[in-house]
């Protein structure tokens, strides 16, 4: 898929992001918001995954370890049919398939329940694990935060990953340097990510979380990588694409009210206008 194209459906996603955010009245958009080109490139260009078959024993996994963030999972999954659009607004609602935390009990598609930071890594660790020992060659993907990762099971995982030489796993950290209390540097500093995974015997990758092309040219190098797992520690701003919630960690898990939506959904309208 082209980038133009890629665009599009991102700018999409972040408006699907802050609409269920918006309708439930709570939620966590400005991570969402950050990890929505990461999203788009995982769902339409990446991964060999088909909507029409959720279940294929050969599909590719994704498992979101940073759970909260399920706005722009869900969005993702319904721009690429998953399920159709309109749920998105019962997100969070009793009774809908959308919680907070994505649960595989209730949406086909949904690899992995979230649990507590960190948890996600590790079942992805197993799943990978588990695609070496039956022979089979689907690639893992998980999607961590730059917060989540100052959580200890998170390097228990990549120690095991690397000493089984895990090269079909590919971890993704969301490095928007921010978490719910503020900066992650401040609040308990994981820097620098690349070097401790490096330390961990990861291959790693750095890349711009906003630019497909970046994007594309780690998630290569990834397929490249022998013999290793691969960390694509990605670059990205918090709240990216809504003009008051960029670079805010009092977005993290805030929802915008009625005046709030208005504007976010214009800035979000601008750039699709532009593209």
């Amino acid at each position: 898929m082209n980038n133009q194209d890629l665009k599009k459906i991102c700018n999409e996603v972040r408006k699907d992001i802050v609409t269920e955010v918006h309708a439930a009245k709570s939620g966590h958009p400005g991570g969402s918001l950050s990890a929505a080109e990461i999203y788009t490139f995982l769902y339409f260009e990446e991964m060999n995954i088909d909507p029409e078959k959720p279940l294929d024993p050969k599909r590719d996994r994704f498992v979101l370890s940073k759970g909260h963030t399920s706005p722009g999972y869900y969005a993702v999954m319904a721009e690429r049919g998953y399920f159709p659009k309109e749920e998105l607004t019962t997100f969070r609602k009793t009774g809908s398939r959308l919680q907070g935390h994505p649960s595989m009990r209730y949406l086909e598609g949904i690899d992995m329940s979230s649990g507590s930071l960190g948890q996600g890594i590790s079942a992805a660790v197993g799943m990978a694990l588990a695609a070496k020992v039956n022979g089979d060659d689907y690639r893992v993907y998980t999607l961590l935060g730059d917060g989540e990762i100052e959580e200890g099971q998170v390097w228990e995982a990549s120690m095991f990953a690397a000493a089984k030489n895990l090269d079909n796993l590919v971890v993704i950290v969301d490095n928007n340097n921010l978490q719910i209390d503020g900066t992650i540097d401040t609040v308990n500093s994981p820097y620098p990510i690349d070097k401790k995974f490096e330390a961990f015997n990861f291959h790693v990758v750095c890349a711009d979380g906003h630019d497909f092309d970046s994007l594309r040219a780690a998630f290569k190098e990834a397929r490249e990588t022998k013999g290793q797992p691969t960390a694509i520690i990605a670059k990205t701003v918090k709240g990216k694409g809504v003009s008051f919630m960029e670079n805010e960690a009092a977005w993290h898990g805030s929802a915008p009210n009625d005046e709030q939506y208005a504007t976010a959904m214009a800035d979000l309208e601008k750039i699709g206008e532009e593209l």
